[in-house]
């Protein structure tokens, strides 16, 4: 796909997350800067400054009247902005009966699919309540405006040492790369804890030894828009095979691309990220952030203010 003068290169913000493990708060919009800021407005300003000219927010209709007034009224100064709203209902009309008992959306496929009136042109998928660093957009935004299909699509890669939290496990997409820097195989892995001079997870109840060097996603995707009709196949399938009374399942990109990959459908590049990621996973994190924030404005890489 060719970028015309009048598409836009957007980043997508999946920030409709309920945020369970933050202890019922709306983990998206807690404060993190010294002016009130949150890991939104960091991720916004690297985005921007590596030449994303558009930011589309996926939502819960619920969180908007919050999410406008801490972020969105603000960013929509700064550079265009649209919302999409990812609600449970929002599915084909003959799965109805599989909402029963289900109380949230369906994942982060669902989530990207919600912004296909939104983008135009080439994009790129993030976490809300993750940080990145300015590197992983300078590499994403620079494979994202060379000439592509629909089935090339990119990955953010990043180091499993740099993406761990203290104070509690994490859910990582653990990846088997080629020499080419092609991805081969991503594998969902849970309960992923830093043990000394290896990291542990846990696969069907027994614990797995992982590298702290291996690579892992953490949902940076670059994709184009003809990936939403590749996810809107994916997602009429995806609810077919859904039990009656399963509130659980859902939709989730690193397994949607694995499975793609295996039936020979995508090809996915790694871009390779050696910054350190910092996000709000559980409320004990919040300190952790704050003061890595502090030291990269005491470094220079951030103005005091965003944005003023």
């Amino acid at each position: 796909m060719e970028i015309s003068s009048m598409s836009k290169v957007t980043l997508v913000i999946m920030a409709a997350g309920i945020g369970s493990r933050f202890g019922g708060g709306i983990k998206q919009l807690e404060p993190v800067g010294p002016n009130g800021e949150i890991i939104m407005d960091y991720s916004i300003y690297d985005a921007m400054e590596a030449g994303f000219n558009k930011v589309v927010f996926v939502i819960r209709k619920d969180l908007e009247k919050d999410f406008k007034e801490v972020i969105g009224n603000r960013i929509e100064r700064v550079v265009d902005v649209d919302y999409a709203y990812q609600e449970l209902e929002n599915i084909p009309e003959r799965f109805r009966g599989k909402l029963e008992g289900r109380t949230k959306p369906w994942g982060t496929g669902q989530a990207i699919l919600c912004c296909k009136d939104a983008v135009d042109g080439p994009f790129l998928v993030i976490n809300a309540d993750d940080y990145y660093g300015k590197e992983a957009y300078r590499e994403a935004y620079q494979e994202l405006v060379k000439p592509h299909t629909g089935s090339e699509i990119s990955m953010v890669g990043f180091r499993l040492k740099n993406t761990l939290s203290k104070n509690g496990t994490v859910t990582r997409g653990v990846c088997k790369i080629d020499e080419a820097s092609m991805l081969e195989e991503i594998e969902e892995t849970y309960e992923i804890e830093a043990k000394g001079d290896h990291a542990a997870a846990q696969k069907a109840g027994t614990e797995i030894r992982l590298d702290l060097e291996s690579p892992v996603s953490m949902n940076m995707w670059g994709l184009q828009p003809e990936f939403f009709e590749i996810l809107k196949s994916g997602f009429a399938d995806f609810l077919d095979k859904v039990e009656e009374g399963d509130v659980k399942a859902e939709y989730l990109l690193p397994k949607i691309i694995g499975q793609l990959l295996e039936d020979e459908k995508v090809q996915v590049k790694v871009l390779k990220s050696h910054d350190q990621w910092f996000g709000v996973t559980y409320k004990e994190d919040k300190g952790t952030v704050v003061e890595a924030v502090r030291e990269l404005i005491a470094k220079g890489e951030y103005p005091e203010r965003l944005f003023s």
